[in-house]
């Protein structure tokens, strides 16, 4: 069964939409419409306030930490149209912020460290950012009209040598960026670096209304692809392909309520499943190929990530 092993008072003045450990599970970010970003200590099942960031002037969607290698980074992505990103310089600092979106920013999240510290950031005005990091700038490149109305979720590929054909030939080496995105117009988008610009690769049909998030699964094998993909229609979706070109679609379930979000287990077996019912779910394929719940947890009142209002 799911258990509570802790909770944390942020006292946020607002609602939170987003909550997310950093790669130790030492420290954990959170952000609010109360319009801030806070990060918390967190050792022996208590908690100590270490940061209160003030910055946005509107809801804050989302915050994602980048890799250690690159010191204690945080980006956070708002309504008010931009995405922060903080750094922690003795104390918690701005060191940049972009504000090249046209509407409410999203969804960020930072590419794998094998990259470079690179961020990619979805919003509503249906263009993406990928922001890299270079001797201190940030340069910025942009896939226009990504998704009609808007876009949601960002995901990225793991770093793995995904550069073979279908018969295991090498075509060139090293991996290869790829970006999974979900959007306002029921797609799934998946977007591949191709010189210095980004090409989508294939677009996912399989949701009859807004795709709210996308997930791509940790790595298991260097010719396999595994992503997930939730929507407003209730269903989540599970995605699968052999060479990243031609992808299988499998609903793992269509549920009670729109769901919100999916969150993947470290080795990629189990996919976290919130929503408007109010519920934690873990699911795992079995032998068969077939999805089973295997916990729930129900938060008794209010939703778990309710964010319904991030592409108004």
């Amino acid at each position: 069964m799911v258990s509570v092993l802790n909770t944390v008072d942020t006292n946020h003045e607002d609602m939170i939409h987003d909550a997310e450990m950093d790669y130790y599970g030492l420290r954990l970010a959170t952000c609010s419409s109360d319009n801030s970003v806070k990060i918390f200590d967190l050792k022996n099942g208590s908690q100590s306030l270490i940061a209160d960031l003030k910055g946005h002037v509107g809801p804050v969607w989302q915050v994602a930490w980048a890799h250690p290698k690159f010191g204690n980074i945080l980006a956070s992505c708002s309504y008010d149209r931009k995405v922060i990103i903080w750094k922690e310089l003795g104390e918690w600092t701005k060191i940049y912020e972009h504000t090249g979106h046209d509407s409410s920013v999203n969804s960020v999240a930072w590419a794998p460290h094998e990259f470079g510290l690179i961020l990619a950031c979805g919003s509503s005005d249906g263009s993406i950012s990928i922001l890299t990091n270079n001797a201190d700038t940030w340069d910025t490149q942009k896939i226009t009209n990504a998704h009609t109305i808007g876009c949601n979720a960002v995901s990225w590929c793991p770093a793995i040598d995904t550069s073979f054909d279908s018969n295991n030939i090498q075509q060139k080496s090293g991996p290869i960026k790829r970006l999974a995105t979900g959007g306002c117009d029921n797609l799934v988008k998946i977007w591949k670096e191709e010189g210095d610009r980004w090409v989508e690769e294939n677009k996912l049909e399989a949701h009859s209304d807004w795709v709210r998030d996308v997930e791509w699964a940790p790595a298991v094998g260097p010719s396999r692809g595994t992503l997930a993909s939730c929507s407003q229609d209730r269903r989540v979706v599970i995605w699968t392909s052999n060479d990243y070109l031609n992808w299988t679609s499998k609903v793992l379930n269509i549920f009670d309520d729109v769901i919100w979000n999916i969150s993947w287990s470290l080795t990629g077996g189990i996919l976290a499943v919130s929503g408007g019912d109010n519920k934690v779910s873990l699911w795992r394929e079995n032998s068969e190929g077939q999805w089973a719940c295997i916990s729930e947890l129900n938060k008794g009142q209010g939703n778990l990530n309710n964010t319904d209002q991030r592409a108004l």
